[in-house]
């Protein structure tokens, strides 16, 4: 299926999804302190997305059964909140998904518990912060998607960190997960065009080992295939007649804690 373009109110509504979602995120990061579980996080964010008036996008979900997914350390994405406790130095990915009158924002953010982290962590979580910040600056009226994969391989590569080729980004809007595919590797100039009102999740996922993945047998949990740490970086953006629109403000969270 082809994608649709959003009109500029429909963007607006994504983009008040995006706001409490910006929200929620900033709680979580504050939150994620030694001591903290992931279930307790996830109370956090279910909480603070119905408060706003909204629910939380990843509930439910094909069987999914947290509000966020939590994926610390080896854990690259889709992690199920549980009881385990954070510990110092934990590299935890958040990623929120906020449905709010019908609209769907969804956005990551990674943190280092409890403090600066080691030095490899600290490379690692900024990089994908750059990265995305790279993917977004190349959304162009235009442009083209790989565009968007050429830039975040681009900085990976000058960072010497692995993208992840089987994990992607896609378009969202009336539903969590739309047309097109937003692949983190790719050449620029192909690849669907960049048109006005497109919305997108873009989002690098990065590791310090082999860009290979496993699923756990509960259908969800992805891993790195070889236990090294990785990293998830995500914003919702529009792609507007001016340039690109960022619906879920992100700004450096190593460290918090």
């Amino acid at each position: 299926m082809a994608p649709r373009p959003k009109q500029p109110a429909e963007v607006d509504a994504v983009g008040r999804a995006g706001a409490v979602l910006t929200g929620v995120l900033e709680t979580l990061v504050a939150a994620a302190a030694p001591g903290a579980t992931t279930l307790e996080l996830d109370a956090i964010a279910r909480t603070a997305i119905e408060d706003a008036g909204g629910t939380p996008s990843f509930r439910g979900y094909r069987g999914f059964p947290g509000s966020i997914c939590a994926s610390p350390n080896d854990l690259v994405v889709h992690g199920i909140p549980n009881r385990r406790r954070l510990v110092e130095g934990d590299v935890l990915s958040l990623d929120v998904g906020v449905t709010l009158d019908g609209w769907v924002a969804d956005a990551a953010r990674t943190v280092i518990v409890g403090g600066a982290g080691q030095a490899d962590d600290r490379h690692l979580v900024e990089t994908a912060e750059r990265a995305l910040a790279a993917a977004v600056a190349a959304c162009r009226p235009g442009g083209h998607v790989g565009d968007i994969g050429a830039a975040v391989q681009a900085c990976a590569g000058q960072a010497g960190v692995g993208v992840f080729p089987s994990l992607i980004g896609h378009g969202v809007g009336r539903a969590l997960h739309e047309e097109p595919a937003v692949p983190n590797v790719g050449r620029a100039g192909e690849g669907p065009e960049l048109v006005p009102g497109l919305v997108l999740a873009i989002e690098p996922m990065l590791t310090l080992g082999r860009p290979a993945v496993r699923t756990a047998g509960d259908g969800w949990s992805v891993f790195t295939i070889d236990g090294r740490r990785a990293t998830h970086a995500e914003a919702t953006v529009a792609i507007t007649d001016d340039g690109v629109r960022v619906l879920t403000p992100w700004g450096p969270v190593a460290g918090a804690g």
